[in-house]
């Protein structure tokens, strides 16, 4: 499912106009992304965490030559799902 499908399913799983279902999922992903990049972590009951988790700096190889590279230290977004997430996709 893209973004464009969610958009008409969350329409009509609402009752609201597609415009409207647009907006929401738009500023739910917005809202989302600012605060995990700002280091907050979003937890929805149910459905699962987002937060941002820090990688140390490693040492790993480049697949072409072989050769031991340095890779830095980074900043990634995480999401990790809730109980009732899990069962209901263990459940399928």
């Amino acid at each position: 499912m893209n973004k464009s499908e969610l958009i008409n399913a969350v329409a009509e799983k609402a009752g609201i106009s597609k415009k409207d279902a647009e907006v929401a999922v738009s500023s739910l992903v917005d809202v989302i992304i600012e605060n995990v990049a700002n280091g907050e972590e979003i937890r929805i009951v149910g459905f699962g965490t987002f937060e941002r988790r820090e990688r140390k700096e490693r040492v790993g190889s480049d697949p072409r030559t072989g050769e031991k590279i340095q890779i830095a230290a980074s900043k990634v977004p995480a999401f990790k799902p809730g109980k009732s997430f899990k069962e209901a996709v263990a459940k399928n």
